[in-house]
């Protein structure tokens, strides 16, 4: 294994602990340091998509087994993304037009992961009707797999701004929707001519890792919220980077 290869895992397995912390699977920390290290954008959205699915299966389980997750919330949304997901991923865009739609992603995400770091909303414990969360099902799938982002961090800060649920059940939901629509989008990816670099199982050893670690404290306590600020940062930067190598 290359030392790129060997640094990259390192922060895969970082990215994964923090993400899952909160539900997240860890999509856009994973195409941030894969944008830091010149990572082909043609390889990026299949590994991001296959990180994906390992992380937010552990976080799913861990968050359900503590009683965090909501199925009436969730199937409306899952209905309609799953298929799309597999539409976004069967598109495969050019690189100078992948590369500023992710970069925008991972600045959004720096964002919202920065504003939100020390944020506690209160549930209302209304939901939406079923047809505006088929709508925003089908949207975020679509986002997600284009991208090759869960598209839990679409779905979290709008959860979030509307107070459904408690913050928990947010993190629930968020992580089978990322770990459906991952498997969705990477069916799609494979539609198309793709080649996974050899390095991969020791990403994913280092995903699986971090994903149990962070899943394991995240169903039972909130993340650090200088840890968030710092993954923000970090985010911003990759995302920059995205857009001025375009």
């Amino acid at each position: 294994m290359e030392t790129s290869d060997a640094i990259l895992a390192i922060l895969i397995l970082l990215a994964a602990l923090l993400y899952s912390s909160v539900g997240h699977a860890g999509a856009s920390g994973y195409l941030a340091a894969m944008a830091l290290l010149g990572v082909a954008p043609a390889v990026m959205k299949p590994v991001a998509l296959s990180l994906n699915i390992l992380v937010a299966a552990i976080a799913a389980f861990k968050f359900y087994r503590a009683g965090a997750f909501s199925w009436s919330l969730f199937w409306p949304f899952a209905l309609t993304s799953i298929p799309f997901a597999f539409l976004g991923g069967w598109v495969t865009l050019p690189g100078h037009y992948y590369k500023p739609l992710v970069g925008a992603v991972l600045i959004y995400t720096a964002v919202y992961s920065f504003r939100s770091a020390n944020r506690v909303e209160a549930a209302t414990n209304t939901h939406a009707p079923v047809f505006l969360r088929l709508l925003i099902g089908a949207a975020l799938g679509f986002l997600s797999g284009l991208t090759g982002v869960g598209g839990g961090i679409f779905l979290s800060p709008l959860l979030l701004l509307l107070g459904w649920v408690p913050i928990k059940v947010i993190s629930g939901v968020a992580a089978a929707f990322i770990l459906v629509n991952s498997i969705a989008g990477l069916l799609g990816v494979l539609q198309t001519a793709v080649t996974l670099p050899p390095a991969l199982p020791y990403w994913a050893l280092a995903a699986v890792a971090g994903g149990f670690i962070g899943a394991e404290y995240g169903s039972r306590r909130l993340a650090n919220p200088v840890l968030k600020k710092l993954l923000a940062i970090v985010l911003a930067i990759a995302g920059g980077k995205m857009i001025l190598t375009i």
